[in-house]
């Protein structure tokens, strides 16, 4: 315990370096974006001294360090900037799409680590028989298949063609659990399938190596019950999956941007693309380095489940 929790700390005393290198990395790239602040927020019927004056207030002027310093300050008061006009403070819009994409990511992950480990041990217990040929195929169509070309297909023929989902829109489940559930289906089904697919393939080919050991015919053996042996091979047959998690929760999120906007959810990846399309630099900014950030939080938490789960490496 007293390894784990000093690899632990070590992981966590690096998360402020990450931090400042995801901060200087986000703002050094939008600032050579060839959108105008002054001209966005004054709009082409302002004068050059009207910009200029807007440069002058806003420090756009000021050299590069100076800004960066000025934006950290920001930061550490938890200051993201406002939007264009009409002026909201861009922590107040984050605050409210956060959380749908948050809720896509996590029931993302969950149908994703689901379906991969039914399809992984079945595949790996059913090893060359018909069923793991069923999901090896569906593990190599589900890898194939991009998460927009299925979400789009699956607004066809579920909710156009068969109107059992909605097409769009998002439900608070607050107000409605079933409603939400409904409405988030299908994109979250659209995140999952791929990152699934993978997973399996990596767990199945996790069992097979694991079946092959010598414990575990030395369990059947002795006449363990089936189940058990299996439980115990899929525990540590999940070491290898759990290394990839982290990077397949940042395939989420990413992923999740793009559902958003096909399924019109009022997530994250509606705020980048209306920072985008009005040239908002601050929500831009602010959207980017929050989904940057808790891609790293993430990752660090699946660094510290790599470690409880994983003994051999805490001898390292």
């Amino acid at each position: 315990m007293v390894v784990f929790l000093r690899l632990a700390l070590r992981r966590i005393a690096i998360m402020p370096v990450m931090i400042l290198g995801i901060t200087l990395l986000v703002f050094v790239v939008l600032q050579f974006s060839p959108a105008d602040p002054a001209f966005n927020a004054l709009g082409d019927g302002a004068t050059p001294e009207a910009r200029a004056a807007f440069a002058e207030e806003h420090g756009l002027n000021d050299p590069l360090p100076l800004r960066y310093m000025d934006f950290l300050g920001q930061l550490l008061q938890g200051d993201l900037g406002v939007t264009m006009p009409p002026s909201q403070p861009v922590a107040d819009r984050i605050a409210i799409a956060l959380p749908v994409t948050m809720q896509l990511t996590a029931l993302g992950l969950v149908l994703a680590i689901v379906l991969a480990v039914a399809m992984g041990v079945t595949g790996a217990v059913q090893r060359d028989r018909w069923p793991d040929q069923v999901t090896r195929v569906l593990s190599m169509a589900g890898i194939a298949i991009p998460s927009f070309w299925l979400g789009v297909v699956l607004i066809q023929q579920f909710a156009l063609n068969t109107p059992v989902f909605p097409t769009g829109g998002y439900v608070n489940p607050a107000e409605s659990f079933s409603g939400w559930l409904q409405a988030m289906a299908l994109p979250a089904i659209s995140l999952a399938i791929p990152v699934a697919a993978s997973l399996a393939r990596l767990i199945r080919t996790s069992m097979v190596a694991e079946l092959d050991r010598d414990y575990v015919r030395t369990a059947t053996g002795n006449g363990l019950p089936r189940a058990l042996v299996i439980r115990g091979v899929l525990r540590n047959a999940l070491v290898t999956p759990l290394t990839v998690l982290g990077i397949k929760v940042g395939y989420l999120l990413s992923g999740a941007v793009v559902i958003e906007t096909i399924f019109d959810l009022p997530g994250m990846g509606k705020l980048i693309l209306e920072g985008v399309t009005g040239g908002d630099t601050a929500l831009v900014q602010g959207t980017v380095l929050t989904i940057a950030l808790a891609f790293l939080v993430v990752n660090v938490i699946v660094d510290l489940l790599y470690l409880l789960v994983n003994p051999r490496i805490r001898t390292v």
